[in-house]
């Protein structure tokens, strides 16, 4: 899908970039993003295309596999199809790597966030920015707003909960090193320990077969389980307090990358200029409002 190129656009860009490329420019708080530097330790150079990325003239990004609807689509990130992978395709744009230049790079959750060198320029993968992950790892600046909820078997008690202590007493279940995890531990604090899986496809099964009441996951993916996957299933509302309150997700780089600084500026500068509110409409249109549970 071909990207606003207005002369305000470009101004803009151009603005953020030279913020990058000077040092000056003051990243979002929550991500963790500080100028590029160069192997000589200076600003690196952010003009289209110049980038020191892993393989000269092309970007590296890294994603999970099986890449999950909504944020890819048919389990091909290379296709452009799907919020993320459209988003990444936007980024990639903007920092002067056509779509022919942008190689992917099979990379799981907890590897993507884990401490060492990357094997990719930047990942996407439903990544929370926090300070605990921001230790290991670089940040852009978020490119969307996360809400976690709460999804169930139609048929069971956790279906008709509309308040968090409806759900105490609730098995619930979602992804290992997750905020949806977290979620459940921080926000409705249930009686029992949550069950804790590998992947979401183990975290579906689980709920299918009756090993846990209801999973927690960010409120695109719940629309998309309950309306393709586990049709069965209802989304029982949205968590207060998880989410929606400065959680983000943002594109992860390694520690210290050269890179953190243009990535950052090319994500601020695609959300100004309101790209990436196209891309959410476009992409997760059905994640629509969802109850508050309180």
């Amino acid at each position: 899908m071909p990207l606003p190129r207005t002369s305000a656009v470009a101004a803009l860009l151009a603005g953020a970039l030279l913020a990058a490329v000077t040092g000056c420019a003051a990243q979002d708080s929550a991500s963790g993003a500080g100028p590029a530097a160069s192997a000589s330790g200076g600003p690196a150079d952010c003009s289209p295309g110049a980038l020191p990325t892993r393989t000269a003239g092309t970007l590296a990004v890294g994603t999970d596999k099986p890449a999950y609807e909504p944020w890819f689509s048919e389990d091909r990130p290379e296709n452009g199809k799907g919020f993320e992978s459209a988003v990444a395709y936007a980024v990639a744009a903007k920092l002067g790597y056509p779509k022919e230049k942008v190689s992917w790079v099979v990379t799981p959750f907890g590897r993507a966030t884990a401490p060492g060198p990357k094997d990719f320029d930047f990942d996407v993968n439903q990544v929370s920015i926090s300070a605990e992950r921001r230790q290991a790892v670089d940040f852009s600046s978020g490119y969307y707003d996360v809400r976690q909820a709460v999804i169930a078997l139609k048929n069971s008690k956790a279906a008709s909960a509309r308040s968090l202590a409806e759900l105490k007493g609730v098995k619930l279940g979602a992804q290992v090193g997750t905020t949806s995890l977290e979620a459940i531990t921080g926000t409705v604090r249930p009686s029992a320990p949550p069950a804790v899986f590998d992947s979401n496809d183990l975290a579906k099964a689980a709920l299918r077969n009756g090993q846990v009441e209801a999973l927690v996951v960010d409120l695109p993916t719940a629309f998309y389980i309950t309306g393709a996957e586990v049709t069965e299933a209802v989304v029982v509302g949205q968590l207060t307090g998880a989410g929606g309150g400065g959680e983000q997700f943002g594109l992860v780089l390694d520690k210290g990358s050269r890179l953190t600084g243009c990535v950052s500026a090319a994500v601020d500068a695609l959300r100004a200029d309101g790209t990436l509110a196209r891309l959410e409409q476009e992409w997760l249109s059905d994640a629509v409002s969802a109850p508050v549970l309180r």
